[in-house]
């Protein structure tokens, strides 16, 4: 093998015809695994879409439960405004979702214990319910692959997903993107 590439390759996410592009000097192997975290990306987008169509909720619905979550495990609390800000939303669109959202009994706006002037968005124990009862088959299924590889084979991996993860972190703030 050549780490020569070829400009038709489909799989290369730098496109044809660029030989000095930030990918001209990446390893077919590297390649490859940046089409398989294309793909990871997108089962995992198409799962949250299933799964959230079949119990009635939308994708965004979803990722504002995930950020709220999210959220609350570093010790923070979302205001509607830094929600979407997180989501991309405008302020119409996340009073819509977090009414929506309240309906549903997913969330509960409340007054911050540390300052009343302050709204914060909670999570509810149905919504917490509502997310194992989606994500528990996924778990499995990828505690079955876990299940396969040594504790260094995971370490090599939880080092790549971190390092990846931050990589496309700074990416999104370089782009002018939200911090959640």
């Amino acid at each position: 093998m050549t780490d020569r590439r070829d400009d038709d390759d489909p799989d290369d996410p730098d496109g044809p015809g660029d030989p000095e592009g930030p990918g001209a000097r990446r390893s077919p192997r590297a390649t490859r695994v940046l089409a398989v975290l294309r793909r990871l990306t997108s089962e995992t987008d198409r799962y949250v879409e299933a799964v959230g169509a079949a119990h009635g909720s939308a994708p965004t619905d979803l990722a504002a439960v995930s950020l709220v979550v999210e959220g609350e495990a570093r010790g923070a609390r979302h205001s509607p405004g830094s929600l979407g800000r997180g989501l991309h939303l405008s302020s119409p669109a996340t009073s819509a979702l977090l009414a929506r959202l309240e309906r549903a009994g997913h969330v509960r706006r409340t007054r911050s214990a540390e300052d009343g002037r302050r709204v914060v968005v909670e999570v509810t124990d149905a919504a917490r319910d509502l997310g194992r009862a989606v994500f528990t088959p996924l778990a499995r299924e990828l505690d079955g692959v876990l299940s396969r590889y040594s504790d260094d084979e995971l370490a090599l991996v939880e080092r790549f997903l971190g390092e990846a993860g931050d990589a496309v972190e700074r990416s999104r703030r370089a782009a002018g993107g939200p911090t959640p």
